[in-house]
């Protein structure tokens, strides 16, 4: 492992988490153009352990990103795993759930887009979402809440113990004042307009309570979250590059040699 100085906060069964006492920022020590060049290393390199992934055919990749409009979810995808081939990766933007979806219980639309063993998934939001929303606009109560949270625990430990999988979990953490400035482009650059929702805006004034209930989530999760400060973009990238690119190396994906090759 690489031993520069950077900033990711590693959490698993903390009993306190205060996100506006941790930086959104790099270390004032790390510069961007060397920290760059990591990067597009650590990219290059999931590329290859992703081709060794998808043809060893015995163990799956899931990120989970979750975080508050204009956190760069999107953008940390595009450059992270710009390396790999699209074959062996699929990506899903979770939304409103829709009437079908709401019929069922609210780990139905997720359980189903799992990765199958040689795959890479990545939630861009994700399960978390049905444990954040409804608590802020107050449509689910305590007990639900903490039913939901023990079933999403249970949920994620069982795509480890039943289908190899690996589950890593991103919070994109971003400063108040940065969001507002990547919702204010998204008014006025025409390249971004498309990104525009107003609802993304009436959902912002309700900081604090997200703030809250995503530390408390962090908080009772069994499977360890990676805090990723994402106000200056290219160390957004370098972090999940890294942490991405570690786990696939302790993953040690193999190509299967021709007696040892998965049968058709």
């Amino acid at each position: 492992m690489e031993n520069e100085k950077w900033r990711s906060i590693f959490t698993k069964g903390m009993s306190r988490i205060i996100l506006s006492k941790i930086s959104t920022l790099p270390p004032d020590d790390l510069n961007k153009e060397a920290a760059s060049v990591r990067t597009e290393k650590w990219v290059q390199r999931i590329g290859e352990l992703q081709h060794k992934l998808y043809a060893e055919k015995k163990q799956a990749l899931l990120v989970v990103l979750q975080g508050m409009d204009g956190s760069g979810k999107d953008g940390g995808v595009r450059t992270v795993f710009g390396g790999c081939s699209p074959s062996g990766i699929m990506v899903y933007a979770f939304k409103r759930p829709n009437d079908e979806e709401l019929a069922h219980d609210f780990l139905w639309r997720v359980h189903k887009v799992t990765p199958k063993k040689g795959m890479i998934h990545i939630f861009v939001r994700s399960h978390y979402e049905d444990v954040l929303v409804p608590r802020v606009h107050n449509w689910i109560s305590k007990d639900r809440t903490r039913n939901r949270i023990a079933a999403i625990n249970a949920f994620e430990e069982l795509l480890i113990s039943e289908n190899n999988t690996v589950v890593l979990k991103f919070y994109m953490h971003v400063s108040q004042n940065e969001q507002k400035r990547q919702l204010q482009e998204r008014v006025d650059d025409p390249a971004k307009q498309w990104k525009h929702n107003p609802a993304d805006l009436k959902e912002s004034e309700h900081w604090n309570e997200y703030m809250r209930y995503y530390e408390d989530v962090i908080k009772q999760s069994t499977i360890v979250w990676h805090i990723v400060p994402v106000d200056k973009r290219w160390y957004r990238d370098y972090v999940m590059a890294k942490i991405i690119c570690e786990t696939l190396e302790k993953m040690k994906p193999q190509l299967p040699t021709f007696k040892t090759g998965v049968e058709r």
